[in-house]
């Protein structure tokens, strides 16, 4: 997990990952969409693999990238420990209280009026 978690702190991995969510792609398709040197993208290439994020494979002359998105769930099941519940588990739970109460005030308000019919 320290291993993907590093590899993700940069933000050029990361927009690698994003752009491998379209397909397979080559280095030089790639490198093509930065600014920075090829050995640099090489180099970031080469942390994705190592991390197990990317796969490559050689057809022909080109070396294609493919997203492995497997060693992402591990990261992302250790952080959902972080996270609040869902919205819409937080909208339920509201509801819940909300018709909790409205139960509470209909039977409060009923024995009032029991309470008036008696003594009337």
């Amino acid at each position: 997990m320290d291993e993907v978690a590093g590899a993700i702190a940069d933000p050029v991995r990361r927009e690698i990952l994003v752009m491998l969510r379209e397909g397979r792609m080559s280095a030089g398709q790639i490198a093509g969409r930065f600014r920075i040197s090829r050995p640099a993208v090489s180099r970031h290439l080469r942390v994705l693999r190592e991390s197990g994020l990317v796969h490559d494979e050689l057809v022909g002359r080109r070396r294609l990238y493919e997203l492995d998105t497997g060693r992402l769930h591990e990261l992302a099941e250790w952080l959902e420990q972080f996270a609040g519940p869902p919205a819409w588990e937080r909208r339920l739970d509201a509801l819940e209280t909300e018709v909790y109460r409205t139960r509470r005030e209909h039977r409060t308000s009923g024995a009032a009026e029991e309470v008036k019919e008696d003594t009337a």
